[in-house]
């Protein structure tokens, strides 16, 4: 699995993640979506930290930058 999330947009996925978590615990997302809120949280997150992101994969979209050949 090659990784195609660098290094902007992986601390930006698990800063919202970590905010959409905090929201929810503190009651400001309501309750009936709180679970909803909590997975797509969870999803986010794990993108952030493998550094993979499945959505990206079939439009040849990465935001990691190409390595030095040398």
């Amino acid at each position: 699995m090659k990784q195609n999330v660098g290094r902007t947009d992986r601390i930006a996925r698990i800063a919202a993640a970590v905010a959409l978590a905090i929201l929810t615990y503190a009651g400001i997302i309501p309750e009936n979506l709180s679970v909803v809120v909590y997975v797509v949280a969870g999803i986010i997150a794990l993108t952030g930290i493998v550094r993979f992101c499945p959505l990206y994969k079939p439009f040849g979209i990465s935001t990691c930058r190409e390595k030095a050949p040398f």
